[in-house]
C-alpha cells in the first residue's frame, strides 16, 4: 500500500508516517519546502503550493489512498487575516487535491482527513456523538464546516470519505500538553475559568493509529478521534501537576482574564465538548490509552 499524506512533518503527520514505515505502509508526501524532499523506496517528497493551486502530480502515483492533514494551526489570534489564512489552508489545499484526482488518472480509493470536534456546541452536560446536527455558531465550527465540505467532494469522484474530529492531542512534544506543563512546571499552574469544561483528549498514539485503523478497513463516514474517558480542565491540570510533582497552588484563572488577553481565541480554552469515542470502538478500534493518568505516565515520563 502507498498512500499519500499532507501536513506529513507535522505533529500528528510525523506520528503517522512512523507508524507507516514501521507497517511496511509507503509514503508519498506534499510539501512546500524544496529542503524538505527525500527520494526513497518507501518515503518520497513533492512539491505543492497550494495558494498557487501549484502541485506535483506523480506525487498521486501508485497512490492508494490520501491521509490529509495540512492546515494552519487555529491556536493564534483570531485576527481577520488570521482567520481566512486558517479556513483557506484547509479548504484550498483541500480542494487542490479533489482538482489533481478529478484531472488526473490515479487509482485512489479513500481519503481520510483530520476535523476537529470544535464543531459542537459547548456544553457541560450534553455528550456528543458523530450524530450531532447542530454545530457550533463560533470561528471553530465555521473553520469545521467548511473543511468537511470539502473534503465531502471527493463522494463525487467515488472516493470513500473519512474524518477524524480530533480532541485534545497529548504529546510528548508539541500539542496541548507542552502548554499545560509549563506554567505547572514553574509551579504558577492553574485551572481555566470555571475549570469545569470538558477536555475530550486523545494521546497522540492512539490518534495515529485510528487513522490507520480507518484507512487500513476501508471505513468511511465521521469518527471522533477522542479517547474513551474525557476530563475536566480542573482535572487534567490536577493530573499534570500530580505527574510532574508540583503544588497547585494558585485560584483559578478568570475567564474575563483569558478573554482580555487571547481575545476570541479564548474560546478554545473556555468551551467543554464532552466527546464520545464508542463509534470507533464499535468498528473495532482497541484504544492504547484509555484513562488519562497513563497517557500522561507514558508522555511525562
Amino acid at each position: 500500500m502507498r498512500i499519500l499524506i499532507t501536513g506529513a512533518t507535522g505533529l500528528i503527520g510525523s506520528k503517522i508516517t512512523d507508524l507507516c514505515r514501521k507497517q511496511n505502509i509507503s509514503v508519498n508526501y506534499l510539501t512546500t519546502s524544496k529542503e524538505k524532499i527525500k527520494n526513497e523506496e518507501n518515503y518520497r517528497g513533492f512539491l505543492w503550493n497550494p495558494d498557487k493551486k501549484e502541485i506535483d502530480v506523480d506525487a498521486i502515483k501508485g497512490v492508494d489512498a490520501i491521509i490529509n492533514l495540512v492546515g494552519e494551526s487555529i491556536a493564534q489570534r483570531w485576527t481577520k487575516e488570521n482567520k481566512r489564512a486558517i479556513i483557506e489552508s484547509r479548504v484550498e489545499s483541500t480542494n487542490l487535491l479533489f482538482d489533481t484526482l478529478a484531472k488526473n488518472p490515479h487509482q485512489v480509493s479513500q481519503i481520510v482527513s483530520a476535523s476537529a470536534i470544535g464543531i459542537y456546541e459547548s456544553s457541560l452536560q450534553k455528550l456528543y456523538t458523530e450524530d450531532e446536527t447542530i454545530i457550533d455558531d463560533s470561528f471553530v465550527g465555521e473553520v469545521v464546516v467548511k473543511w468537511e465540505a470539502a473534503v465531502d467532494n471527493f463522494k463525487d469522484l467515488g472516493i470513500k470519505t473519512s474524518k477524524i474530529r480530533i480532541g485534545l492531542v497529548m504529546a510528548e512534544n508539541g500539542g496541548i500538553l507542552d502548554q499545560l506543563k509549563q506554567p505547572v512546571a514553574y509551579n504558577v499552574g492553574a485551572p481555566l475559568g470555571s475549570g469545569k469544561q470538558w477536555q475530550s483528549w486523545i494521546h497522540i498514539t492512539d490518534l495515529a493509529q485510528i487513522f490507520l485503523f480507518v484507512l487500513k478497513e476501508e471505513i468511511g463516514g465521521v469518527f471522533n478521534g477522542v479517547a474513551p474517558n474525557p476530563v475536566t480542565n480542573k482535572e487534567l491540570t490536577k493530573e499534570v501537576a500530580s505527574q510532574l510533582n508540583k503544588p497547585l497552588w494558585l485560584p483559578n484563572v478568570p475567564s474575563f482574564i483569558l478573554k482580555a488577553y487571547f481575545g476570541e481565541m479564548a474560546r478554545l480554552l473556555l468551551s467543554s465538548q464532552l466527546v464520545s469515542s464508542q463509534k470507533i470502538e464499535d468498528h473495532g478500534y482497541h484504544f492504547e490509552y484509555r484513562r488519562l493518568n497513563k497517557a500522561l505516565s507514558d508522555l511525562l515520563k
